[in-house]
């Protein structure tokens, strides 16, 4: 694909850094019942190993209301208690390891590297990136159907689309995930970088200088949202316009020494945030998802709104298979750090994903009467004509 031309070469490797954007999503304020899982042939432990005594994961973890609160399917599976009752069933600890937002990927990485944690929930360029540095981990479970983008330019401002903004200035958080998404939006349209006057800034900066006229647009994420709420600016893009796969996307990753050594501890694992996910995608639990996944982020209207999106319902939206979608974001991930000089080995997708797992589990979830055949289907390809 040629979006992954050198073009966007230096400039990205000078600015990436390892952080990942994770979406903030709900917790529970009840528990739900617990189901009992039965042990699956496939998914037995290894016979050689020292005894697991601790199950390390890593999550973002931010404040909300004066305590710690970990973000997305973590805190739901700390709130039902299932995955520790589980482990302690198995003579296992389970120790959650905080995470900052501000040194996510960087710290996550160096917890695998230095097997000090067994799995983390966090986004594609860290990933691979560490995975392209010989750290081998892969992903076992997706979180969900990915984040938005949005294209946002200032009051005043009559463009309707990128080709509008040809030769104007563009903020943006260079080598974030979101910028593959960005490239995506130029290629298509025929654009590059060098089109526009690109400045680097966070999303935080990035919305100040819209509002003060410093800039013709931002590309960014939900914040949009707040920024046309306020009358900042105006939304004229978002990946709700664009392929699925465009979505930034985030997932399940696990040390692969770990999961060949313990598959009955990974099924476990990989189970209870299927089971978060199925909880998430209850209709009934939808105005306290959206609450939750408010806290000290958006409002809860502007959430609903980021959610929306028609081509994907609300129980889709929390799927965990690693589907077609899955598969081809991250293989765009891997081509376009390599193409541009983030990493010197081309990661392969087949490398990086390992079904076995969330196939052990829907089954045994299934076996133990949570009714998951067939509730989540794999996304079908849906072409939208770029803009």
């Amino acid at each position: 694909m040629s979006f992954f031309t050198r073009r966007f070469g230096l400039a990205v490797a000078a600015a990436f850094s390892f952080g990942a954007y994770l979406a903030l999503r709900p917790s529970p304020e009840q528990p739900v019942a617990p189901v009992d899982v039965p042990r699956s042939e496939a998914a037995r432990p290894a016979a050689a190993g020292a005894p697991l005594t601790t199950l390390t994961i890593a999550a973002i973890s931010s404040p909300h209301q004066g305590q710690q609160v970990f973000s997305g399917a973590t805190q739901i599976i700390l709130e039902q208690g299932w995955l520790e009752a589980e482990l302690a069933r198995r003579g296992v600890a389970l120790k959650i390891e905080p995470v900052s937002p501000a040194v996510g990927g960087p710290q996550i990485n160096e917890g695998f590297a230095a097997k000090r944690i067994d799995f983390a929930a966090y986004g594609d360029f860290p990933a691979l990136i560490a995975k392209a540095g010989g750290v081998d981990i892969r992903t076992v479970l997706s979180p969900g159907q990915g984040n938005n983008a949005y294209l946002v330019v200032r009051k005043g401002l009559a463009a309707q689309s990128i080709r509008d903004l040809k030769g104007k200035s563009i903020a943006i958080h260079r080598g974030r995930p979101w910028e593959l998404t960005f490239a995506k939006l130029l290629d298509a349209n025929g654009l590059t970088l060098n089109d526009f006057k690109i400045y680097n800034l966070n999303p935080q900066a990035g919305h100040a200088a819209l509002a003060a006229g410093k800039v013709d647009a931002t590309f960014t994420l939900s914040e949009a949202l707040v920024t046309e709420q306020q009358g900042a600016g105006r939304i004229i893009w978002s990946t709700k316009d664009a392929p699925l796969h465009w979505k930034m996307r985030t997932g399940l990753w696990a040390r692969h020494d770990f999961t060949d050594a313990h598959p009955d501890i990974t099924t476990l694992v990989v189970a209870a945030y299927v089971k978060a996910a199925h909880w998430q995608a209850q209709e009934e639990n939808r105005d306290r998802v959206l609450q939750m996944a408010s806290r000290g982020n958006l409002p809860v209207d502007l959430i609903a709104r980021d959610y929306d999106d028609p081509r994907v319902g609300w129980k889709d939206r929390f799927s965990p298979l690693l589907d077609g979608f899955y598969r081809q974001h991250f293989s765009d991930v891997a081509e376009y750090i390599h193409a541009n000089g983030l990493v010197q080995k081309r990661v392969q997708v087949e490398d990086i994903i390992d079904d076995r797992f969330l196939a052990a589990a829907l089954r045994d979830l299934s076996a133990g009467g949570l009714p998951l055949d067939g509730y989540w289907t794999p996304q079908a390809e849906q072409k939208v004509a770029a803009r």
